[in-house]
């Protein structure tokens, strides 16, 4: 009877490890203030924007982060790079508004942690298609200070969402 118990708890506790292991979290940011340049529509952060990056970069900087995604614009690039440069990690390129990005960040990080640095409207579109239902709107043009971590064990099945501001 005592096998049994252990055997029972064993693979109970097994269960568990494995289905963490199976758990990919993404952190979203928008990229910070940009810079007032109507010359571009690829403008850098503002000094302000560059302060946000510094703070993004302290506050990820002792979690696990194993991949960092970016929209191949300046702003969002340069919000992510004092992290990438925290954590020696290279920053990867991805096409916002295409679901096959997330289905290959799934898959060539699954278990990890993921930081995405998007838009006002690519990160809660992210966001949705993560989570599996349209959940979310655009967020407003002034608004930067919001980070999601969104914990799913597959694409639109949610673990958990954590909203905060920075």
């Amino acid at each position: 009877m005592r096998k049994l118990l252990l055997f029972s708890i064993l693979f109970f506790f097994t269960l568990i490890l494995t289905a963490q292991d199976n758990l990919t979290t993404f952190i979203l940011v928008r990229h910070g203030e940009k810079a007032v340049d109507k010359s571009t529509n690829d403008p850098d952060l503002s000094p302000e924007g560059k302060k946000r990056a510094e703070r993004l970069a302290a506050l990820l900087n002792e979690g696990e982060v194993n991949a960092i995604y970016s929209t191949p614009y300046k702003r969002t690039r340069q919000t992510v790079e004092p992290l990438a440069t925290a954590k020696d990690l290279t920053i990867h390129d991805y096409a916002p508004n295409k679901e096959a990005a997330i289905d290959a960040m799934l898959a060539e990080h699954r278990g990890g942690t993921i930081v995405v640095a998007g838009h006002s409207n690519t990160i809660p579109w992210f966001a949705n298609k993560l989570l599996g239902a349209e959940k979310y709107q655009p967020w407003e043009e002034d608004d930067y200070d919001n980070v999601w971590i969104v914990t799913v064990s597959e694409k639109g099945k949610l673990v958990k969402l954590v909203w905060l501001n920075y």
